[in-house]
Parts: structure tokens; sequence; C-alpha cells
């Protein structure tokens, strides 16, 4: 799996307004499939985007603050934006059969690998 944004390229200037947030992540790849494991505080599970198409997997996110009701906001460090990040996956992956969790600002993603297809016999016809 190879990760989009780190791959030694110049950073694209910034079309937005609000930052945009790579979270940090693990992956790890078992016979079964790939597990991932993205932090992403402040995400708002409503806003969160996974999709895998041409063997591009890209989660994305938004992220806003918020002080609790009666409550005045005296100093933030989280910023509102968006969580960006995408990935090309090396391994076919099944998936009708993806898994993908957000519990406290964790996204896991289970991607298990998709069975072999069985070789197949090529009839050549003579011209």
């Amino acid at each position: 799996m190879t990760d989009h944004e780190t791959n030694g390229t110049v950073s694209p200037e910034a079309t937005r307004a609000e930052p945009v947030f790579i979270p940090p992540t693990d992956i790890i790849e078992t016979t079964a499939g790939v597990q991932m494991v993205l932090d992403m505080p402040g995400a708002d599970p409503d806003s969160l985007d996974v999709t895998l198409e041409n063997r591009v997997l890209r989660i994305s996110a938004r992220s806003a603050s918020s002080a609790p009701d009666g409550y005045a906001l005296l100093h933030a460090e989280y910023r509102d934006g968006s969580y960006e990040r995408s990935f090309t996956v090396s391994e076919p992956i099944d998936t009708a059969a993806i898994e993908a969790v957000f519990k406290d600002g964790v996204l896991r993603l289970t991607l298990p690998k998709a069975a072999p297809s069985p070789a197949a016999k090529i009839t050549v016809k003579a011209a």
C-alpha cells in the first residue's frame, strides 16, 4: 500500500481557506487482508467518506471544534478543517466485505483480500 501524500513530490498550493489535515495512520497487513487505524480527532462521523476506486482508497472527513453548551472556549488547539488521505492498494480487495468503524476519533478499516480468481483456459483460434 502506498501513501499518496508522502511520495517526495512538491506540496500543492492551498486552494481553500481552511486547513487540510493528514491523519496519522497505522497499516497492518495480514494474510487475510489489510487493517488500517487513522487518528481523526474532532471528525464529524456524518461527514466521513471512504471510497475505494481503481485501487485508490480515499478517506475524508470534516472537523469542527465546539464548546459544550453553557461554556465559553478559552483556548483551542484543534482547528476547523478537513481530514484527507489517499492510498494505493497493492492487493485486490473484497469490496463487499470492507468494514469501517469510527469511535472516539479513530477510524478502523478492515480490507479483506479478494480470493484469487481461478486460472482461465483461453482457446486460440487458427486464422
